[in-house]
């Protein structure tokens, strides 16, 4: 695979360019310090874009959570993994709800090679550590806000068995290609529908389930599969 590295320690950049690259993982087609010089790096022309940007948050100047933003606006179907030091519950939410597939916390290294293989495979990669904070973010909003007849009642290894039986066969599935990460356009092409159709789907479900948004979705289906 292709992939570009962003993060402001250029020492970071260039070790772990030498172990992708000398391990035969990937390809570094360029590295960047902070989130301007990254979007420029992106859009300087067709060949520049990876088939994973590799990006941190907290950069001089222009952040990664910024950076990602912009790249996703101008190209949808960027991948985009953080990587970054910061296990902070705010930033988690903000990466996966701009629709980055993963989100991992820098404590191994050997642990970059098979997370890029698994965004590859169209995976959505999250750490224990990650998961577990928004697990509990989304249970204690879902809980909140969730009506008492949809909210159902959790069994002890954590699977919510009421609230998915409340989703037909086609909405079970669709939640599924969520978790994995999928966009719309995505979905719509695995399942032959429309992405008119599929956002009124997944519309259909938040409502049933009482979320307000697809992270909340993909969360809860993870922990609940």
């Amino acid at each position: 695979m292709r992939i570009a590295i962003v993060d402001d320690d250029p020492i970071v950049c260039q070790s772990l360019q030498t172990i992708l690259t000398a391990t035969g993982a990937a390809d570094v087609l360029w590295t960047a310090n902070d989130g301007d010089a990254a979007v420029a790096a992106y859009f300087r022309d067709p060949s520049s874009r990876p088939d994973v940007l590799l990006i941190d948050i907290q950069m001089p100047g222009r952040d990664g959570l910024d950076a990602a933003r912009e790249i996703l606006t101008r190209d949808p179907g960027a991948r985009i993994l953080f990587l970054t030091t910061f296990a902070d519950r705010e930033y988690i939410a903000q990466a996966v709800g701009l629709g980055a597939k993963g989100y991992l916390i820098k404590q191994d290294v050997a642990s970059v090679r098979p997370a890029l293989e698994a965004v590859m495979a169209g995976q959505v990669v999250l750490g224990a550590e990650v998961l577990g904070k928004l697990t509990v973010s989304v249970t204690t909003s879902a809980s909140g806000d969730m009506p008492d007849s949809a909210r159902g009642s959790e069994t002890h290894d954590g699977v919510s068995g009421p609230e998915e039986e409340c989703l037909n066969e086609r909405e079970r599935e669709i939640a599924a290609l969520v978790a994995e990460g999928l966009d719309n356009r995505e979905i719509a092409a695995r399942l032959f529908f429309s992405e008119g159709t599929v956002r009124n789907r997944i519309s259909a479900i938040l409502d049933k389930l009482g979320m307000t948004n697809r992270t909340q979705l993909a969360i809860w289906w993870i922990r609940s599969h």
